[in-house]
């Protein structure tokens, strides 16, 4: 969830004690694949006090143990707030893992010999990507006047080859606002773009839904993919005193959903939420 303010308190982290430290890059016999995937919006890298520390959300996201990571409000040289920095490599290389930036902004830079200012969302894998793109869904800008809905980037899609399974995984961040219209165009656009390009492989949407799962606009995605925490009473948001679950792992009917965990942690003003899954190889 977009906030024009970074506030809150501060409370440390304890996601290790809750998912345990149990490998996550597993694998059963046959064609099954064991994975661990999970969605984080990080706040572009403020805590629930509003403290900007990488090294927290570094720790956080390290203490998931997952395979696969989408990561909402990501700041590349955005702004003072995150100190100009690159937070979506400066993570992937912290944590050993790849990545695939898709920027929603990309600006000129604030002074020549500056790189571009960009804003997005992530994908991190500790497996190969064999494949990058990032789609254009319905958006309404927060960086033009009078803005209207209109197709923009910032819907990364990677495809990882899993020890043999090729898995297409899917970033997204939805409309903040309370208007339903735009999430509601972006769900059919998501759903579009997943139906061209997913065919029989398993796929994982993974993001910032900003919306409860009850919420109208999202019901046609629940008639194509399963919400691993369905009907849980597990909330994400905000994140010390959470009232309402807007942070979602959603998979393809071919996906097993094995468990799923809210970790705690303050590192952000969203918790993550991590699903162990299993997929299959192809033949």
């Amino acid at each position: 969830m977009r906030r024009s303010s970074l506030t809150a308190a501060l409370v440390a982290v304890s996601v290790g004690a809750m998912l345990g430290t149990q490998p996550a890059l597993a694998e059963t016999n046959g064609r099954d694949v064991q994975l661990r995937v999970a969605t984080y919006n990080i706040h572009a890298g403020a805590g629930e006090d509003g403290r900007f520390d990488v090294a927290r959300q570094v720790e956080a996201i390290r203490s998931l143990n997952a395979d696969v990571i989408a990561l909402q409000e990501v700041d590349v040289h955005w702004d003072a707030r995150s100190e100009w920095r690159d937070l979506a490599s400066e993570l992937a290389t912290a944590l050993g893992m790849r990545v695939f930036f898709g920027p929603i902004y990309d600006s000129d830079p604030p002074a020549d010999g500056k790189p571009r200012k960009q804003y997005g969302n992530a994908i991190l894998s500790k497996y190969p990507i064999l494949y990058t793109q990032n789609h254009s869904i319905t958006r309404l800008s927060t960086q033009t006047p009078n803005p209207v809905p209109e197709p923009a980037p910032g819907f990364p899609e990677v495809v990882v080859n899993a020890k043999g399974a090729q898995v297409h995984v899917y970033g997204t961040h939805l409309d903040y606002r309370g208007d339903p219209t735009v999430r509601r165009l972006q769900v059919a656009d998501t759903l579009k773009i997943m139906a061209e390009r997913g065919g029989q492989d398993p796929q994982i949407l993974l993001g910032d839904f900003n919306a409860r799962p009850d919420a109208p606009e999202l019901a046609p995605l629940w008639t194509e993919l399963t919400d691993t925490m369905a009907g849980k009473p597990d909330m994400t948001y905000p994140a010390k005193t959470p009232d309402r679950r807007i942070d979602y792992v959603a998979v393809s009917r071919s996906v097993r959903v094995r468990a799923t965990q809210v970790p705690s942690t303050l590192a952000s003003d969203h918790l993550p939420v991590v699903a162990d899954i299993t997929v299959k190889r192809g033949r």
